[in-house]
């Protein structure tokens, strides 16, 4: 269910706007306050806008850049009281990374005390780097001009030197058909979204509810209760989707108190992500669940509120008394719906984005599936005669909800694994139990396992022997990609990453292509091989880079071509390392603004804002050796869109050629 953050992810991301639109993802403004004659608090602000996050100063090694403040002339004109403080930031595990993020949403706010030490200072200068993300990263730069006493700013004006200059130039490319980079559009991934998918998730989930022995036979016998009580046949099918509405209100209604805190998709449910003793808990609680569906004990809800429920639906009467019969129906069902609501719940604090929606649109789902066939038959009801009858197969599917309650399970364990930085379930271990969990399933259906509620044994159905057949495959497939024989795309990295291994590979360029990640260097390669380029604005914290590069680049029909037909330039522009001194320059920007170049993550984005127009990560351009446009730029897109463009590009390069 890994694919659940990646859809709706491609419901968020707006990368065009990003790429091309003046709006900032945030906007910053400072105050001053004097505490002293001497003493002064300065106070940023970032607002930011929805669905991005600004990340911490003290984001974990190895994960997101942290916010960085260089306050110009400290120790000189004042000194530093304590350290920067900020507001309160949320956390959250990175898979991706195996760290912790800590960041900001919706408001950024930094506190920072200095005491003047030249009493004729009156304005001060401080910059802020940070990184913005939300399904791009965008590393940037924001300079604020501060003066103590009120007045207006006067800015000093900075030379150039000769050095500054040439290496400024440097960086501008003559790039040949550059029209054609936004030709069509910036092309981003097309998906649906990700509440559509929730809610089918949700819809799915209840389908299956309806096939459980606490549910599937309550439709004949209220359908009939609707049609047969009624004064006529119009008032028992208008009854009957009432009562089929109330169902759906109510599942709604179970998500309500999630939206009652505005930060509850950062410190209640997505909390399962990066606290190990809930992650623990969350293990436990669906260990428990599985062995309810195996038979070994039965969850219920206390009998009194059944019926009290059915007490009041018989007193209230009128459209009260059906939501009472709904509500009594939510109850004595709880022991089959209840762990299924739990997956949902496990599932929807997995995907991304808020957490409070994800999982209304989920519960709307589910509500909507069970209540579906009491509408319908009440409608319909000589498809009354077409149900199948109660049985045994009732509890085969509690059995298999059972395995997979505890396939869910071990991902809550995983979580808790890669947070507290244990080593236990690494990938093929993870793996591993997974290939136990879906073998003993197969078992089970081909009847070779059983548990206490199973009845006598009996030929097995065609659909039994189908599932049990599905079940080996999958276990199948789980091997192949244990042995690294297939990619495991179906699971869209819902194991453990593939770095969280126990044969852990290393190197230097994405999944161990020859790469070069110095433009220059690149382009001399490519004219030597006489081969077109793909050029690659990636980020070592950029989430969405490593979703393509595992999900789209490891695909059999990109990899073979990034490989062998293209000379692969990565340059990474949140890379911190400092350039040499030689290196170091100051660049003009084409509206007057100077910008200092001090490490090799900020020459690369200037170079690719200065050429491309964007400042995006991931960001793609085909380029030839002679630095002609072979096609337009894409973002994060799909496996098709991108061997499209890749081939595209190709066929391109060698027309060019052959005219040559």
């Amino acid at each position: 269910m890994r694919f659940l953050p990646i859809l709706f992810g491609f419901f968020l991301a707006m990368v065009p706007l990003m790429a091309q639109s003046d709006s900032e993802p945030a906007v910053w403004s400072h105050e001053v306050n004097q505490l002293s004659d001497t003493e002064y608090e300065l106070i940023f602000k970032g607002k930011i806008h929805e669905g991005w996050h600004v990340y911490s100063q003290y984001t974990a090694e190895g994960g997101s850049l942290p916010s960085e403040f260089t306050f110009e002339k400290a120790g000189e004109d004042y000194e530093l009281l304590g350290k920067t403080e900020e507001s309160e930031t949320i956390k959250e595990y990175s898979d991706i990374f195996e760290v912790e993020e800590t960041f900001f949403k919706h408001e950024a706010v930094f506190t920072q005390k200095i005491k003047l030490l030249n009493p004729d200072v009156k304005q001060i200068t401080v910059n802020l780097f940070y990184q913005i993300c939300k399904e791009v990263c965008i590393p940037m730069d924001e300079l604020f001009q501060i003066s103590l006493d009120g007045s207006a700013f006067v800015e000093t004006k900075k030379e150039l030197d000769e050095n500054s200059i040439a290496l400024g130039q440097s960086l501008k490319l003559d790039l040949k058909n550059k029209e054609l980079l936004n030709q069509g559009g910036l092309k981003e991934a097309n998906g649906k979204s990700g509440l559509w998918m929730i809610f089918g998730l949700g819809f799915l989930g209840g389908l299956i509810a309806l096939l459980t022995p606490c549910v599937f036979p309550m439709i004949p016998l209220t359908v009939s209760f609707f049609t047969k009580q009624s004064q006529n046949k119009s008032k028992g099918i208008v009854n009957a989707i009432l009562y089929g509405f109330f169902i759906v209100l109510i599942y709604f209604l179970l998500s309500l108190p999630f939206h009652v805190f505005d930060s509850v998709d950062s410190q209640i449910l997505n909390t399962i992500a990066t606290n190990i003793w809930l992650n623990v808990f969350f293990f436990l609680i669906f260990v428990f669940f599985a062995f309810s569906f195996f038979g070994y004990y039965e969850l219920t809800l206390p009998s009194s509120w059944a019926n009290k429920m059915d007490a009041a639906s018989t007193k209230a009467g009128g459209g009260l008394g059906i939501f009472f019969m709904a509500l009594t129906l939510a109850i004595v069902s709880f022991s089959c719906t209840g762990p299924i609501l739990g997956g949902l719940l496990g599932s929807t604090t997995l995907a991304e984005g808020d957490v409070a929606t994800n999982l209304s649109a989920g519960m709307v789902g589910f509500g909507l599936a069970l209540a579906l066939p009491f509408a319908l038959f009440a409608l319909f009801p000589a498809w009354l005669n077409s149900l199948p009858k109660s049985g045994g197969w009732m509890t085969t599917v509690k059995v298999v909800l059972g395995f997979l309650e505890l396939a869910l399970a071990f991902k809550f364990l995983s979580n808790a694994d890669l947070v507290g930085n244990w080593g236990i379930f690494k990938r093929e271990i993870f793996l591993g139990i997974w290939i136990v969990l879906f073998v003993l399933m197969a078992l089970y259906l081909f009847g070779l396992l059983r548990f206490p509620h199973d009845g006598p044994r009996q030929k097995l159905s065609t659909a039994r022997k189908f599932t049990g057949l599905l079940s080996a495959g999958f276990s199948v497939y789980l091997i192949l990609g244990l042995f690294n024989i297939t990619n495991l795309k179906l699971l869209s990295g819902f194991p453990p990453p593939d770095f969280y291994s126990i044969q852990k590979t290393e190197s230097d360029c994405p999944l161990g292509l020859d790469c070069f990640k110095d433009f220059d260097e690149g382009v001399a390669y490519a004219q030597k091989m006489n081969k077109p380029i793909l050029l690659d604005f990636t980020g070592w914290a950029c989430v969405n880079c490593r979703k393509m590069e595992e999900n789209v680049w490891s695909d059999s029909s990109i990899y073979p071509l990034i490989r062998d037909e293209y000379v692969l330039i990565s340059l990474y522009v949140d890379d911190r390392k400092e350039l040499p001194e030689a290196e170091k320059f100051d660049f003009q920007y084409d509206s007057g603004r100077i910008k200092s170049i001090e490490t090799i993550g900020q020459k690369w984005g200037t170079f690719q804002t200065v050429n491309f127009n964007a400042a995006s990560q991931p960001y793609y351009v085909l380029l030839s050796p002679n630095l002609e446009v072979l096609n337009d730029a894409v973002q994060y897109v799909d496996i098709d869109v991108y061997e499209k463009w890749l081939k595209s590009g190709l066929e391109k390069y060698h027309l060019s050629m052959n005219r040559e």
